[in-house]
């Protein structure tokens, strides 16, 4: 169903519960939610057969980082750093080593900008999840870092939508992201059944998007990264805008009709159960409608509870702005540590 934009601007956002008196109402809801999903964002292919390449690969302080690339679907290749923890700090578990597949945010360097020691502040939390034993796979998204298209800038997306007219770069880094838990899985270091996402910004809802899509993805960081359309006031960033990437082209007809598809609680909520930790700040110069953020982490709370998984939910908003400050991340690091080290 579609909802009238300016008419959840005036109520809020709608309840994911209502009208839902059992678990099999709820399966039918989010069988159609994802059908939304899947119909904006256009399908995801079948994923090509593993392969791996090191191109290279440096001994740093506690871990080493291999600098990789794999395949993935048409056939596209996809830069990465693995980060492996040394062993005489951090020995493996019975099943290997847990693994994260961390997620950048909007930022021309990619990767380099939470897996080197010259990325901003607040944001290598690639380095300091290997230091705390994972495994980390820090894929480049299309449009970013290695995988700039020739002659353009970063995250100008209109070489991809002249190839690919009826998906969207939602669907190809979900894609992507995808192919890349396969290769983590098919690592003897690593477990493959404690496997997590983490990510700030567009790499915060990377991991919950990819979450509601993968179910080998078992625990979830989102730092400012959940946007719903209600209370937003430049709702059409998710679509065609003055800055060069386009996320989902469709919505645009939509929101020139004053309609939504779908709201983004409704997205987070393909993922439930899963463990999932959400920080947002008041401040956000980018995601301003904290209001409505908050309101969304309500209902999936709400959410959680009814599926009787009120310890899998933990959220935090503060005065604080777009960032992921260092009191966040290591909230957000024991989150990962109870979901991800169960089995070590």
């Amino acid at each position: 169903m579609a909802y009238v934009l300016s008419q959840l601007n005036q109520t809020g956002l709608p309840p994911l519960l209502q009208g839902i008196e059992c678990y099999e109402q709820w399966t039918e809801k989010l069988s159609d939610i994802r059908k939304t999903w899947l119909e904006y964002i256009g399908e995801l292919p079948s994923r090509v057969p593993v392969r791996l390449h090191v191109h290279a690969q440096s001994k740093e302080s506690g871990y080493t980082r291999l600098h990789v690339e794999y395949d993935t679907v048409f056939g596209d290749t996809i830069p990465a750093y693995l980060l492996v923890p040394d062993e005489e700090l951090h020995p493996p578990g019975e099943w290997g080593y847990p693994a994260v597949m961390a997620l950048h945010p909007t930022i021309d360097s990619g990767k380099d900008d939470i897996a080197l020691s010259t990325g901003r502040e607040n944001r290598m939390y690639a380095i300091e999840l290997v230091n705390r034993g994972y495994v980390v796979l820090v894929p480049d998204a299309l449009t970013a870092g290695e995988r700039i298209y020739p002659g353009k800038g970063a995250f100008q997306s209109e070489p991809f939508y002249e190839q690919h007219t009826a998906w969207s770069t939602v669907a190809k880094n979900l894609t992507d992201h995808m192919q890349g838990i396969d290769v983590l899985c098919s690592l003897d270091i690593v477990n493959p059944r404690a496997i997590g996402a983490i990510g700030h910004s567009f790499g915060a809802y990377n991991s919950y998007f990819l979450a509601g899509m993968d179910m080998r993805i078992k625990a979830v960081v989102s730092s400012c990264g959940f946007s719903p359309f209600t209370g937003d006031p430049y709702p059409e960033h998710w679509t065609y805008r003055n800055y060069p990437y386009t996320h989902i082209p469709k919505i645009l007809a939509d929101l020139q009709r004053d309609q939504i598809p779908f709201e983004f609680h409704e997205i987070v909520a393909l993922m439930a159960p899963t463990p999932f930790f959400s920080y947002a700040g008041q401040n956000d110069h980018i995601f301003p409608h904290w209001k409505s953020i908050g309101e969304g982490i309500l209902e999936l709370s709400k959410l959680y509870s009814w599926l009787g998984k009120e310890d899998h939910f933990k959220s935090f908003i503060s005065a604080g702005g777009h960032d992921f400050p260092e009191e966040i991340r290591k909230l957000s690091y024991l989150f990962l540590d109870h979901w991800l080290k169960k089995d070590q």
